[in-house]
């Protein structure tokens, strides 16, 4: 009797599209990435980005592609694509750095996949303006659909990760809800600290500059009465 050995399926590791459709997209995909890695950075959480996510074993053509997505207590190490029938995991919150080209993929098709895979939150962000008013909308999962949030300042807050969103202008900012602090990616933070380092370094100077200058004027002083105490 001869065994048949199955079929080995294979799961390409691109859907064959672009990051990101124009450079301001591609640099905000890679911003959200940062500030998120930077911002659960020692955690056991993974932080995805342009990864396909399969989510139907057997099925390669079932699979989606958030831009940004946070899967809680996950092992964070890298990955080729994402099977969550082998991780047993799903995203807990998903990033789309959204276009006029992909409004209606990220409107309307993906928000079906993502509930389904009982996502949490789903932010959507608008670098350009084009189309989404306001630039910044998010959407919390209640009883298995996924409901935009209600804001009158503009500010969302996912809850799941403890931080707020805003914009600045067209920029859109995290803020770290325990601290207030404005999260940084790890160069920025780096370029900031050493910014920090060097205006400490130049307080201490004009520190002892003082100092010293505060020392003269004593011992001149001194002199001065030493002087005049032997006339």
């Amino acid at each position: 009797m001869s065994i048949t050995n199955p079929v080995e399926i294979d799961y390409p590791e691109s859907d064959g599209r672009p990051m990101g459709e124009t450079d301001t997209h591609r640099k905000w995909i890679v911003r959200v990435d940062q500030l998120l890695i930077q911002r659960l950075k020692g955690e056991q959480h993974y932080i995805g980005s342009d990864l396909l996510i399969y989510y139907e074993h057997g099925q390669p053509r079932r699979f989606v592609v958030p831009d940004n997505f946070v899967v809680l207590d996950c092992d964070p190490g890298p990955r080729r694509t994402f099977k969550t029938w082998e991780e047993q995991r799903t995203p807990d919150v998903v990033f789309e750095v959204t276009s006029r080209s992909t409004k209606r993929e990220d409107l309307v098709f993906k928000p079906k996949i993502y509930e389904q895979f009982g996502v949490s939150e789903y932010f959507l962000y608008d670098p350009l303006a084009e189309y989404l008013s306001p630039a910044l909308q998010g959407f919390r999962l209640q009883n298995g659909t996924l409901v935009q949030m209600e804001s009158t300042t503009g500010e969302l807050t996912c809850q799941t990760l403890g931080i707020q969103l805003r914009l600045s202008g067209k920029s859109l900012e995290m803020v770290d809800l325990a601290s207030g602090e404005l999260l940084l990616t790890e160069a920025e933070d780096n370029a900031r600290c050493a910014d920090q380092f060097r205006e400490s370094a130049d307080r201490e100077r004009e520190a002892r500059k003082i100092a010293e200058a505060k020392n003269r004027q004593l011992e001149e002083e001194l002199r001065r009465l030493r002087g005049e105490s032997t006339r």
